[in-house]
């Protein structure tokens, strides 16, 4: 993943973004992470990154002009997440939208 990618792919909340939110607030708690744009407030997919990314930002944070590859090191393929978000979505029943989409 870069970045920029998306990581709450409902609400289009990238990697950067929570990086950043978990730093500046100084979170503690994946949940505190809704106030990040709603991240994990959706269909649930992105939770289980964002409870892994909270730990690893609050225990080592990235250096700030060594976050790309800190984040390549540490987080999915973007197609695979997007692959597997799909699946996910379709054992629960939920219809994935034009919008939901990963490009």
């Amino acid at each position: 993943m870069k970045p920029d990618d998306e990581l709450c792919l409902c609400f289009h909340v990238s990697w950067r973004k929570v990086i950043n939110y978990i730093r500046v607030h100084r979170i503690q708690r994946p949940s505190q992470l809704a106030e990040c744009g709603g991240a994990g407030t959706g269909c649930g997919w992105c939770r289980k990154q964002l409870e892994r990314l909270t730990h690893l930002v609050t225990e080592v944070p990235p250096p700030s002009d060594e976050v790309e590859q800190w984040l390549a090191d540490r987080s999915p393929n973007k197609e695979i997440y997007a692959q597997g978000r799909s699946k996910y979505r379709q054992e629960l029943g939920l219809e994935d939208r034009p919008s939901d989409r990963s490009s």
